[in-house]
């Protein structure tokens, strides 16, 4: 084991027990089943890992995943295809206004961004080149079809675009009432150019009446024993169910 272990720090990874693996995403789990969260909405979803490690960790309740990679898109939805409650919107990027962006597609499909990568990120992960730029549509959060016409009123939006957070949150618009938690992956090191760090996406958040929650592991550098990325998950203070306490801590 200890072998393995060297193997995979070397490779940039960390191995862990199954069950250790899983206790971050199972905490979140709680946290959605106590807010009585009724739709979790995917952003950035990939090939679909975060919807597979909700269902793996006990998440029952629908999942609305979000891609704009066609390829991509397609492993997602053959990974969903026999889950009845894990819904797949049409490829798209979330933005600030509908229409259509330029899509800086990286040559590891998770590391593609509408941003392009800082001079840091370029140093530390050359195999995040951008390989090729596409055309994909764009469409506000409160423009997206399954979301303005269903019935959910009490979702969790989770956000992983790639520095592209803030101007996502610019897309809601009239769907804020019905967003009673979000989880946005945090910078704390700037990795493209122009997006928010950590600090101004919490005020953002902030403002509208979301509190931290909990925070989740994120992009871990083993070559400098360097936090990069968290996860941050906010839930809004006026949502909280009855017996939950300590909703309020952190409002202004």
């Amino acid at each position: 084991m200890r072998l393995l272990r060297r193997i995979a720090r070397a490779l940039g990874f960390e191995l862990l027990p199954l069950a250790k693996a899983r206790e971050p995403m199972q905490r979140l789990v709680n946290a959605l089943n106590r807010f009585a969260v009724d739709l979790v909405v995917d952003g950035g979803a990939n090939e679909g890992q975060y919807g597979a490690g909700l269902r793996a960790s006990g998440w029952q309740g629908p999942i609305l995943s979000i891609e704009p990679i066609p390829e991509v898109h397609a492993r997602l939805a053959h990974r969903a295809r026999r889950d009845p409650l894990w819904f797949i919107a049409p490829p798209c990027a979330l933005g600030p206004k509908s229409g259509e962006t330029l899509l800086n597609l990286s040559a590891e499909s998770d590391m593609s961004s509408v941003l392009p990568r800082s001079p840091f990120l370029e140093q530390l992960s050359p195999s995040s080149r951008c390989a090729r730029q596409i055309r994909v549509p764009m469409l506000r959060l409160d423009e997206l079809e399954p979301i303005r016409s269903g019935p959910w009123q009490r979702i969790f939006l989770k956000l992983d675009v790639q520095g592209y957070e803030a101007a996502v949150l610019e897309g809601i618009g009239a769907l804020w009432p019905r967003i009673v938690g979000l989880q946005l992956e945090l910078s704390l090191v700037p990795l493209y150019e122009g997006e928010a760090d950590w600090r101004t996406l919490i005020d953002r958040v902030g403002s509208f009446g979301f509190v931290p929650w909990l925070f989740l592991p994120g992009y871990f550098e083993p070559k400098s024993a360097r936090q990069l990325q968290i996860d941050g998950v906010f839930f809004r203070a006026d949502t909280a169910p009855a017996g939950i306490t300590g909703a309020a801590y952190g409002q202004h």
